[in-house]
C-alpha cells in the first residue's frame, strides 16, 4: 500500500488566506515589521520597519534597549487608558515565560511577540485584549522584543524574526504560529486551536468517529464531520462558521471535528474516506456517509448542510 501523509493533502483556497487593508474598517494593513536583531529574509509584506545597522554584518539589525524616552510599548499604551487588559500578562524574563507555559498545562497559550517601534503591534494588541476577556480558558502573554537583552534572546530562541508575531502553545509545545495577521485571523486561530467547550465534538481517533456515529444512528441526526489539518489556513478561517452553526442547529445537527495529522489513527481514517483536500465536510446519517463538501465557502457549507437535512434550497 502506498504511503499516505498530511503532505499529500491539499488545502482548499476558496477563502482568502491573508487579510489586506480594506477587508474590514478596523483591520490594520496586512504587513509585518522586521525585528532588526536577526538575519532578515525576503518578504512580500509592504514597508517593513528597520533600524540602523549596528554591526559589520550587513544582514543583522539590532533593537536598542527600551528607555523611558522611547515610544511606549503596546501594553503600556493600552494600560495607560484602561485597566481591562489584566488577562494579557506581559513577561519580562525567559524563566517567567517558561513558567507561564508550564502553569498553563494543556490550556492554549497565545503569545504576541511585539516591539515598541512597531505600529502594527500596537494596532493588533487591543484585539488580543478583547479576545482575552471572552476566552477565559485561554492564556494570553505579551513579549516585548526590545524590552531587554533577555527578551531579545527569547525571541531568537522561539524563531521570531518579524513582529507582530503570534505563537500558539499547548503543553509547552508550539503548535502554530502566524505573522502579519488581522483581527479576524487572530480570532479564528484562537477558536480553532483553543476550542474545548463548544458544541463541536472533538474527535481524536477512528474509534471516536465510530462511537459518535453509533450514538446517533437511532435519533437520525445529521452528523457534520469537519476534517482538516492543524496548519491549514482555510480550515482555520471556516471554523468560526462551524462554531456558530453548531450552536444554532444543535437540535437537529451534530457537528464534529478531526485533524487528520493529529495521529496515525486519524490519518488512516482520512485515507479510508478518500480525503485528499481540506477542509472536507463529511455528512453522515443513520451510520452512513451520505455526502461531502470540499471547501471553505461559508454560504456553500450552509447550503450543503440544509440540503442533507432535507431543506429545499433555491
Amino acid at each position: 500500500m502506498a504511503s499516505y501523509s498530511s503532505s499529500q493533502i491539499r488545502c482548499s483556497i476558496s477563502l482568502p488566506t491573508t487579510f489586506t487593508k480594506g477587508d474590514h474598517p478596523f483591520h490594520p494593513p496586512c504587513s509585518t515589521t522586521t525585528l532588526p536583531f536577526f538575519m532578515t529574509r525576503p518578504t512580500t509584506h509592504a514597508n517593513p520597519t528597520r533600524l540602523t545597522k549596528t554591526s559589520n554584518n550587513p544582514y543583522y539589525y539590532f533593537i536598542p534597549k527600551a528607555s523611558s524616552s522611547s515610544t511606549p510599548s503596546a501594553a503600556k499604551a493600552k494600560k495607560s487608558s484602561s485597566s481591562s487588559d489584566e488577562r494579557v500578562r506581559q513577561v519580562h524574563s525567559v524563566e517567567e515565560f517558561d513558567e507561564a507555559l508550564r502553569q498553563a498545562q494543556n490550556k492554549l497559550v497565545v503569545v504576541e511577540y511585539a516591539a515598541s517601534h512597531s505600529p502594527h503591534s500596537k494596532q493588533i494588541y487591543p484585539f488580543m485584549v478583547e479576545l482575552s476577556r471572552t476566552c477565559s480558558d485561554v492564556e494570553f502573554l505579551l513579549v516585548m522584543g526590545d524590552e531587554s537583552e533577555a527578551m531579545k534572546a527569547l525571541c531568537e530562541r522561539e524563531g521570531v524574526e518579524q513582529v507582530p508575531h503570534f505563537s500558539f502553545y499547548k503543553g509547552m509545545d508550539k503548535i502554530h504560529e502566524e505573522e502579519g495577521i488581522g483581527p479576524d485571523q487572530l480570532m479564528g486561530d484562537v477558536l480553532y486551536y483553543g476550542d474545548s467547550h463548544s458544541e463541536v465534538v472533538q474527535l481524536h481517533s477512528r474509534e471516536d468517529v465510530e462511537k459518535l456515529v453509533g450514538e446517533h444512528e437511532k435519533d437520525h441526526k445529521l452528523i457534520v464531520l469537519d476534517v482538516g489539518l492543524k496548519h491549514c489556513g482555510p480550515c482555520v478561517k471556516v471554523y468560526p462558521t462551524v462554531l456558530k452553526l453548531s450552536r444554532s442547529m444543535s437540535d437537529t445537527v451534530v457537528f464534529a471535528r478531526m485533524n487528520g495529522d493529529e495521529n496515525e489513527s486519524c490519518m488512516d481514517y482520512l485515507r479510508e474516506m478518500d480525503v485528499v483536500e481540506v477542509p472536507t465536510f463529511l455528512f453522515i446519517r443513520d451510520g452512513k456517509i451520505c455526502g461531502r463538501y470540499v471547501g471553505s465557502g461559508k454560504g456553500e457549507l450552509i447550503g450543503e448542510i440544509l440540503r442533507y437535512q432535507g431543506v429545499r434550497v433555491t
